[in-house]
């Protein structure tokens, strides 16, 4: 399926959380009232939006990019303001705020397997409702707003949309603008309370399959831990009849699957990364998310898209970071020759 563009407009939008990421490689991640060591610590970036924006940025796309959002009027919110303008990243719509401060998240990444565990500072993030986002003064082609349940405001009740964060994915379609969202990975109820109101405004729902499985109430991995496909499926078709309108993609560690509206399926396998090479697994979601949006912008086939994501996400894989890993278009996808790729799907695909 071979996406068409909606309107004349031009360039990626995203929105929603703008966090700084204190990351500290750990030996271990001790149990309580023990010690674990720090052996090294870096900041980068975190949140869906910034994430997605600079991993765009560096991969070289050839169409503008706005950022929008709330940081603190602080050294942290000067430092994502000042990141942003280096990567030419539109901020008339990020601003400061003095009522909280920036958003941060400690990170902590074991060595020997990149399982991180997060402790995260809400911050600014959670007064933003996107309310001063004009889609019209820069007609973007797709709005990206994430994280759904990580952003107090927009997660409220709304009497006509269900949640205000679904009142502006409607907002942005009724300015033509196509629209994209992401979910956090939490351990709780709220999935189906949130996140559903939203999809009745959403063309392109791109989740892991652990938010997949939280909305829709399939459990898509099995006792033995391997990926039910059969779940997968019913989890994505789910998720198209809460109104998803185009397209329903489900990452996981192992690839990707994506369904269209029209009852289409992809799958493409993660690449086969050799031991030691993955430094940390943070941002590798929003990696795939920039790749598979990149796509949807250029209107590729679907298959090329998951492609890009996939090898996308394998560079962000390299950094302990979110983004450090991320270079240039040509050298993620030629990662994909250098590694091949790891177990098939094929036994999926029947």
């Amino acid at each position: 399926m071979k996406s068409k563009q909606a309107n004349l407009g031009r360039g990626l939008l995203a929105g929603g959380n703008w966090i700084i990421d204190q990351v500290k490689m750990i030996d271990v991640y001790p149990r309580p009232e023990q010690l674990s060591n720090i052996r090294s610590q870096s900041q980068g970036t975190g949140g869906a939006p910034y994430n997605v924006l600079i991993d765009l940025a560096q991969t070289g796309v050839p169409f503008p990019l706005f950022a929008a959002g709330l940081v603190g009027r602080d050294a942290l919110g000067e430092q994502i303001l000042k990141d942003c303008r280096a990567h030419k990243i539109d901020v008339r719509f990020l601003t400061a705020t003095a009522k909280a401060p920036t958003s941060y998240t400690d990170v902590m990444t074991e060595i020997g397997d990149g399982r991180r565990t997060f402790f995260h500072a809400r911050g600014a993030n959670a007064l933003w409702r996107g309310e001063d986002i004009r889609f019209e003064d820069i007609r973007p082609r797709i709005f990206h707003l994430g994280y759904l349940l990580l952003l107090d405001a927009l997660d409220q009740p709304d009497p006509k949309y269900g949640t205000r964060a679904a009142r502006l994915l409607a907002a942005a379609q009724a300015a033509g603008v196509k629209t994209s969202v992401d979910v956090v990975s939490e351990d709780s109820d709220r999935f189906p309370r949130i996140v559903c109101p939203a999809l009745k405004h959403v063309d392109y729902c791109i989740l892991n399959e652990i938010e997949a499985g939280k909305t829709t109430g399939f459990s898509i991995r099995g006792a033995d831990g391997q990926v039910d496909a059969v779940a997968l499926r019913h989890a994505a078709g789910a998720l198209l009849q809460q109104g998803v309108k185009e397209l329903v993609i489900i990452h996981f560690p192992e690839g990707a699957f994506a369904r269209t509206r029209r009852g289409e399926d992809c799958w493409q396998p993660s690449l086969k990364l050799p031991k030691g090479y993955i430094a940390g697994t943070a941002g590798a979601g929003d990696a795939f998310c920039a790749g598979v949006l990149l796509g949807l912008h250029e209107g590729w086939e679907i298959q090329r898209c998951l492609l890009t994501g996939v090898c996308i996400a394998a560079a962000s894989l390299a950094h302990a970071t979110c983004t450090a890993g991320v270079k240039s278009l040509s050298s993620s996808l030629a990662l994909a020759k250098k590694f091949g790729f790891g177990r098939s799907l094929s036994g999926m695909e029947t």
